[in-house]
């Protein structure tokens, strides 16, 4: 590895892939063949020891990946900082906050399931990025791997211009190695842990495929690079230079996705992805990069990776250590350097930089300065996941990232009150780490509430409290995160009218409310101001649409936010002293209440998207669980003995889902769940929830 920092020479890579896709056991791999560790150990292995990237006790123990992991290793001339990511849809935003740092990607697929509900998932969140990546089939010693099914599932599922770059020798048992296609070579790793890359004669079975497969690369290249393509119709030879170029150009206007094969817990194509990632994945400075200023109005700047301009750096990741806290930085902009201050945009708070460390998952080196273009971490800094530092005097933010909603929700206390003081702490840490765990108080039952993006999310973290604050908690029931709607238009004309001796309160409003139809932006609030003749003056035109927004916070149906509501104020009255601005926001809240139950309000539930893999002969009893569970199979396909079921199923029906499935499954099926879009409840549920929560409130209001 170069001593010296040449932004030429780095890469900074995330590992992504669907949970269960071997994402931790390549990255192992890497650190090996980078001369990172000596010895290789797996996820789920004999000598207990775990792979270097899951370092956490309870990643070792449920053999996954909770949190991702952050190291630097060097690969021939080139410095690759490596973040490796859950797969595990719960923890999608460790996912969404590395690749909003990373430059490049490799997407792990199996080689048998091909592209499965959280490939997609992973996939959306690299294109909201515009990350550039490489395709990886990962497995192909497995029974029934086959890559060019899973090359087709890239194209066909993702819409991906993916193009196999290199083709398998052999594949199950007899999976060797691979042949090159750009070099038109073939490759086996030799050695007790594959560290030999050897080059072999082409297999005589493998030629003409080898050439058919190469001619579509050329062909696909042709499609996107004008220099291929006038060679390619002129039918001139294309040297190994010209294909690379193309190819890096393409991959990096994310215009072609190359595959590679491999096996990497059978130490096989590794190398040469590592390779792949040199020659095709952007340097810092060939991903375009850009800042809000926040003295002009929050126009956009581009971001440019050079030492001596002013300092853009993002926090994108908060960890706990015994050290203090941990602040995982991207420096876009400028150089960082130990013992210098540094101002945080988002509360202007300056501070001294104490220690910057280099991260190998757990341990750590400590380093004098930070470059553009590097990701490090620093000890000492108090800030949030998302902001953004500079120098004294810039004023500058990145655009932040995008945090999904939760959907479930659990009540939470300390088992004994003398926990309660580490019960608040953990409660705390975790907020800051994660920005989807949400914690809040409901006011009416007084209990501590925790949201998440589903059962293990919460589970996790439950689980982390007892071990990290020796805070036992009682779980109560979880608790869906419901919505209220509107589903027909419905007029509204209300009158606050108060004497009080002295000046009274007085205002009137008059409109109407409308169901609001999906926005752009995901909002779920829409007011329209549409009075003439100043019939209400405009200074209480905000009071009215705070007063609506306000009384949104909390339905009346069953006590949830009420989303999906366009209210149109029309016409109404003042008084030139009685009115005030929080008479007309009375008026508005008082006027919500009572035309809410004419617009015919109806309750919405999460809509989970569920992807279900069981052997053939259990697909039966599969598909009769999701259809008990109100599930609406959306499609069943097979793929080698496995059927994989597709299902859009209530989340409010899937609590105690994997007991089941894996009783009737004698524990073969395994399922990923993700969340899809909320829908309307069926009539005989809205009842039972509107009930339940009049009872709720009888009895607390005794």
């Amino acid at each position: 590895m170069a001593n010296k920092w040449d932004i030429n020479l780095v890469r900074n890579i995330g590992i992504s892939a669907h949970i269960d896709s071997g994402k931790t056991t390549l990255s192992e791999r890497i650190l090996f063949y980078g001369g990172k560790i000596h010895a290789i150990h797996e996820v789920k292995g004999k000598d207990g020891v775990g792979a270097t990237m899951d370092f956490m006790d309870l990643e070792r123990e449920k053999g996954i990946t909770i949190q991702s992991a952050c190291t630097q290793v060097g690969w021939k001339d080139i410095t690759i900082n490596l973040i490796d990511t859950p797969g595990h849809v719960d923890f999608t935003v460790e996912v969404e906050r590395s690749l909003r740092v990373l430059d490049g990607a490799v997407l792990v697929l199996c080689g048998v399931a091909g592209v499965q509900s959280q490939s997609i998932t992973v996939d959306r969140q690299m294109k909201r990025y515009g990350v550039p990546r490489l395709a990886f089939v990962n497995k192909l010693d497995r029974q029934g791997a086959n890559p060019f099914r899973v090359k087709d599932a890239l194209c066909e599922k993702l819409r991906l211009n993916a193009v196999m770059f290199q083709i398998p020798i052999g594949l199950e048992e007899n999976h060797k190695g691979a042949v090159d296609l750009v070099e038109m070579k073939a490759y086996v790793n030799q050695g007790d842990s594959g560290e030999v890359v050897a080059e072999i004669p082409i297999p005589a079975d493998l030629k003409a495929q080898a050439e058919e497969y190469r001619q579509i690369m050329i062909e696909k290249l042709a499609d996107v690079d004008e220099t291929i393509g006038e060679k390619f119709l002129m039918e001139q030879p294309i040297s190994l230079e010209e294909l690379r170029a193309a190819t890096r150009k393409a991959v990096i206007a994310l215009k072609l996705v190359p595959v590679f094969c491999g096996s990497a817990f059978k130490n096989k194509g590794v190398q040469l992805l590592l390779d792949a990632v040199n020659y095709y994945l952007p340097t810092p400075n060939e991903k375009r990069e850009f800042a809000l200023d926040l003295d002009n109005g929050e126009a956009k700047f581009d971001l440019f990776p050079d030492d001596k301009k002013p300092l853009v750096a993002l926090a994108f990741k908060l960890q706990d250590t015994p050290f203090g806290q941990l602040t995982f930085m991207r420096v876009y902009q400028g150089k960082l350097s130990k013992g210098e201050f540094i101002m945080n945009t988002t509360n202007k708070r300056t501070v001294k930089i104490p220690r910057v460390v280099r991260m190998h998952a757990d341990k750590m080196e400590d380093i004098e300065s930070a470059y553009s273009g590097d990701i490090v971490a620093m000890f000492g800094i108090d800030c949030a996941s998302g902001d953004t530092f500079t120098h004294e005097g810039g004023n500058f933010a990145m655009q932040s990232m995008h945090i999904a909603d939760a959907v479930i929700s659990l009540a939470v206390s300390p088992k004994e009150k003398s926990g309660a003081n580490n019960f608040t702490k953990a409660l705390q840490k975790f907020r800051k780490e994660d920005p989807t765990f949400r914690v809040h108080r409901d006011e009416e039952s007084g209990e501590t509430i925790i949201s998440g993006m589903g059962e293990l999310h919460l589970e996790i973290y439950v689980e982390r409290m007892k071990r990290e604050f020796s805070c036992e908690v009682i779980v109560g029931q979880p608790q869906v995160a419901y919505r209220e709607t509107i589903s027909q238009e419905a007029a509204y004309d209300y009158q606050h009218k108060k004497q009080t001796g002295g000046s009274g309160q007085y205002a009137k409003v008059i409109g109407k409310i409308a169901p609001l139809g999906p926005q752009e932006d995901g909002s779920t609030f829409l007011f329209e101001n549409n009075v003439v003749g100043g019939r209400i003056p405009r200074e209480f035109i905000p009071a009215v649409e705070e007063g609506f927004e306000e009384q949104c916070t909390k339905g009346p149906l069953i006590g949830f936010p009420i989303v999906g509501v366009k209210v149109e104020l029309i016409d109404g009255a003042y008084h030139d002293v009685d009115s005030s601005y929080m008479a007309f926001k009375i008026a508005a809240m008082a006027a919500m209440r009572e035309v809410y139950p004419k617009a015919k309000p109806v309750v919405l539930e999460p809509i989970m998207k569920l992807e279900t893999t069981v052997p053939e002969e259990y697909q039966g009893p599969a598909t009769g669980q999701v259809n008990q569970r109100r599930g609406v199979i959306q499609n069943t396909t097979s793929i080698e003995g496995n059927a994989v079921i597709e299902a859009h199923v209530p989340l409010s029906e899937m609590f105690g889902y994997s007991t089941d499935l894996r009783s009737a499954t004698k524990g073969k099926g395994e399922f990923s769940m993700e969340f899809s879009h909320y829908a309307p409840t069926p009539r005989n549920i809205q009842e039972e929830l509107v009930k339940k929560y009049a009872e709720k409130r009888a009895a607390e209001h005794k």
